[in-house]
């Protein structure tokens, strides 16, 4: 018996008839965004504990009596010390000096690095010429150095800048050379093809492959360029945290000593966190392993 054709074509299901997806309710993205917020509070909390439980011992030994207080004073007396340098105006004078010279010095090394690292990176005829003196100055410490600093160019801020120039050259130099030389073969080779000119391949292909290690050397150089710092001011300066420190040591204030030592650290920590800032928003496309 035949059977009619009309059942052997399938139902057809009308679009009103589609299951309609629920909609998310926009609570959740907000509940999303405040548990992101106390996680980012619980990691800060955290790196917080040990300098606090450091400094509670600390308070505590000096509170009994272990510790000198003219060789190492109690956190209340060194922050009894830093708010009268506040009041007084004295530690804005010198931070403002230090932030100054760190930053020119960086700008000058920094720039000077990254260019002799692409150059260098991206002709071998450069790596040639460059490299081997580069390397070989790179060996060089900043104290040895400092002796001709001074004979050169005096106790002016010429030799201090450039004193912090020549640190913070090296890092980014050194990483964006292997930034540069870490790029894969066959990206350059798609570059020949779609016809990049020079400018177009350092561009769109060389600084975004090389941009983790710059940024690596970018992080490495403000904290040697902050280092340098110390070492310029240390060797003869009227004005600057280091000038505070010394100035602070013979007078046996420890305490103000303590208060610069502090102010290193944590303008230096405020710069490197900026730069990890700068990591997570620059290199979000990576997928690396977070611990």
């Amino acid at each position: 018996m035949a059977i009619p054709s009309d059942k052997l074509t399938p139902p057809v299901i009308s679009p009103a008839a589609k299951p309609v997806p629920a909609r998310q309710p926009s609570g959740r993205t907000n509940q999303g965004s405040s548990h992101r917020s106390n996680r980012k509070w619980a990691v800060a909390l955290k790196g917080l504990l040990l300098p606090l439980t450091l400094l509670l011992l600390w308070q505590t030994a000096s509170s009994r009596g272990w510790l000198s207080p003219t060789m190492l004073p109690s956190p209340i007396l060194i922050a009894k010390e830093f708010w009268q340098l506040i009041i007084t105006g004295e530690l804005w004078l010198h931070l403002r000096v230090s932030v100054v010279r760190a930053a020119l010095g960086f700008l000058l090394g920094g720039s000077l690095g990254l260019a002799f690292g692409l150059a260098v990176g991206l002709f071998r005829r450069a790596e040639h010429v460059f490299d081997p003196s580069i390397q070989m100055l790179r060996t060089i410490p900043h104290l040895a150095i400092t002796p001709l600093f001074i004979l050169w160019f005096g106790f002016g801020e010429l030799s201090k800048v450039l004193l912090i120039s020549l640190g913070a050259f090296f890092p980014l130099y050194v990483n964006t050379f292997l930034g540069v030389r870490s790029v894969d073969s066959k990206l350059f080779d798609v570059a020949k093809v779609l016809e990049f000119n020079r400018w177009k391949q350092l561009t769109k292909l060389v600084l975004p492959a090389a941009l983790p290690n710059v940024l690596l050397g970018l992080r490495l150089s403000i904290g040697i360029a902050w280092l340098g710092l110390v070492v310029a001011e240390l060797m003869g300066s009227s004005e600057g945290i280091g000038y505070m420190i010394t100035d602070a040591r013979q007078f046996s204030r420890t305490a103000v000593v303590f208060v610069g030592i502090m102010l290193f650290a944590v303008v230096g920590k405020l710069a490197d966190s900026f730069v990890r800032l700068l990591e997570n928003r620059l290199l979000r496309w990576r997928d690396s392993y977070k611990g």
